[in-house]
């Protein structure tokens, strides 16, 4: 059994926004290239790239429609009537493998 969280933790700083739903998180690390990486929760994602599985982690949790990312800053919009709860520690937890009190599968 894994005694303690491994990986590299990211760490993000959320920016306010001027328009109601829409989350600004800007990551100590860089997600994407030079490109602008969109995804809408109503569209299936096709890559393994670190913007794809945050992507895939936030419409997972729930009350996201829309994720932007480009660079560090990840931009979030959240459906009516949700705030975003948790979504600064998904981030965060981008590149954890493994967690306390997971065991990891051994090929």
């Amino acid at each position: 059994m894994v005694t303690a969280a491994m990986g590299q933790p990211i760490v993000v700083t959320e920016n306010p926004s001027a328009r109601p739903g829409v989350l600004r998180f800007e990551a100590n690390r860089v997600l994407t290239g030079m490109a602008h990486e969109r995804y809408g929760k109503d569209h299936p994602i096709v890559g393994d790239r670190p913007p794809d599985e945050l992507a895939r982690r936030l419409f997972a949790q729930g009350g996201v429609d829309e994720v932007h990312v480009y660079g560090n800053v990840v931009t979030v919009i959240v459906a009516r009537g949700h705030h975003g709860e948790g979504i600064r520690e998904i981030i965060e937890g981008l590149y954890i493998y493994y967690r306390e009190g997971v065991t990891p599968a051994i090929p």
